[in-house]
This record gives structure tokens, sequence and C-alpha cells, in this order.
């Protein structure tokens, strides 16, 4: 198995739409940015028997572990924001399941996104940009699989080791107080607003980074494409304002188009990185 320069641990779902069943979760749509930007991508994932993640992944190398079940989601948008339900959830993931040659890349991403990805895999890549997106540890589910809030519990055992940190708004309820407490503890945070930007923290001091005002067509793994774009960029420059900039600049071109379709393309990367020179 080769090395790879951009892991990302984390499952990969299947989302109920009124169109039918399509692939989801932070893993699917951060994997595809990080291939367009030409890294070579490793996924740590678990999906049941009837939904191949590879279909979602071209390019990318992925370890599938087997589950009973896919984690499937079922999203539904409103005026008050978004509503989920959960209908199933694979393997919890482990760092025993890391293959010895992916535990080097360039950055590690981890991605819950139901409570799957163990804390502990934080601390197996010391000398990798260490990115996390913990909208996962941030949420629980009723015996309906309705979705809501929880607190994130491991947050001041997690944030003084992680590189850069990136929720969204919604996550955190618009609780900014919980922001700035958590910003404190780490060293870059960025807060996701949709159509409004984002807020990055860099040592506690906040600033705004604008949204590209774009047609919003599908909203759906904006905030997932952010995240593979500003990890990438910030690996890089070692920049979070430049990074952040250029993340706004690739998740707005997400909203355009549906579900992965969103996901950036190669020559739209370069293009881009054109623009931000």
């Amino acid at each position: 198995m080769a090395s790879v320069d951009y892991l990302i641990i984390g499952h990969v779902c299947r989302d109920r739409t009124p169109f039918g069943p399509m692939f989801g979760g932070t893993a699917a749509y951060a994997g595809r940015t990080a291939l367009a930007h030409g890294w070579r991508v490793g996924v740590l994932t678990s999906t049941g028997p009837d939904w191949d993640p590879r279909q979602a992944l071209d390019g990318a190398m992925v370890m599938n572990l087997p589950a009973e079940q896919t984690t499937e989601f079922e999203n539904c948008y409103t005026p008050q924001g978004r509503r989920q339900r959960l209908h199933g959830v694979a393997e919890r993931l482990l760092p025993a399941a890391v293959p010895l040659e992916w535990r080097h890349p360039r950055v590690v991403h981890l991605a819950p996104v139901a409570g799957e990805v163990d804390p502990s895999l934080l601390f197996l890549f010391e000398n990798a940009l260490r990115g996390v997106t913990p909208q996962g540890w941030m949420r629980a589910w009723d015996r309906e699989g309705h979705v809501y809030p929880r607190p994130w519990m491991e947050a001041e055992q997690i944030l003084p080791y992680a590189d850069a940190v990136v929720f969204s708004e919604e996550d955190i309820q618009g609780d900014w107080a919980l922001a700035r407490r958590w910003a404190r503890q780490t060293s870059i945070l960025v807060v996701t607003q949709a159509a409004r930007g984002a807020t990055l923290f860099q040592d506690g001091i906040p600033y705004s980074i604008p949204a590209y005002p774009v047609e919003e067509v599908d909203p759906t793994g904006a905030g997932d494409v952010f995240a593979a774009a500003f990890f990438i960029r910030l690996w890089e420059t070692r920049d979070p304002l430049t990074a952040a900039h250029y993340a706004a600049r690739v998740a707005a071109l997400s909203v355009t188009r549906p579900g992965l379709e969103g996901t950036p393309r190669p020559e739209e990367i370069e293009a881009i990185r054109r623009e931000h020179g």
C-alpha cells in the first residue's frame, strides 16, 4: 500500500434524498476536494456491504472496514436550519486500523459524522498538520434517529493538540461565547457561517472572512469542501488568513452544483490558484 498526502478518517455516508440515495459525509466531500488538488488521498472509513465508498472517491486509496450497516443520514433544510435523522451507524474507527504506510501524511483530517472517530487518533500523527472537523462529536440522536446537538465532551483534550479546527455556526447553535472559549485553547479555529462567510480565530484573535457571492443550488458539503481546501492551503502557506480566503472561494464554487457534483474539479482548482496567486 502506498503512502498518502491527505488522510481522512471518518464515515462515507449514504444520504437519503428525494432523488434517491447519494454519497455523503465529510470524508466524501473533503476527499474529492483533496483529489482535485492533485494530492494522494487515503480514506479510512466503514460501510455496510451494500455501499461502496470507492464509487465516490475515484483516485483515492480507501481502507473500508466492513460493517453490518452504513451510516445513513436524512437531511431536511428549513428556514430554521437543517434537521437530520440518522438511520444507521457503521463501525468505530480506531488507531489500529490505520495502515503503517499511511501514518506520515502531510495532513490528517479527523472527520467524524456520527461519533465514529476515536479521539486518540489525533496523537498517531505528530508530524502531520492535524485538522479536525468535530461536527460528529457535537451531535447525538434519539431512538427514532432524530439528531440533536450535544456538548463536545472531548474538546479540552483535543483542542490544544489540533493544528486547525473547522466547524459551522450551526454546530455550536450560534453560541459565540463557546467559539471564543475554544479559540483560546487552540492556535487556529474557523467558524463557517454559510452565505455570510466565516470567522477565523488565530491565537484567539478573530478575523472576518467574506463569502464569495454565488447563486446557491445546494449547500450540502460546503463546509467540508472549505475544511479540506483550508487544511491544504494552510499546509502549503502556513498562513491562516491566506488559507481561509482561498477556502472560502473554493467553498463558494461548491454550492453552485448539487451534491458531490459541487466538489471542485482540478481545472477549477488551478484557476482559483491563479486567481489567488
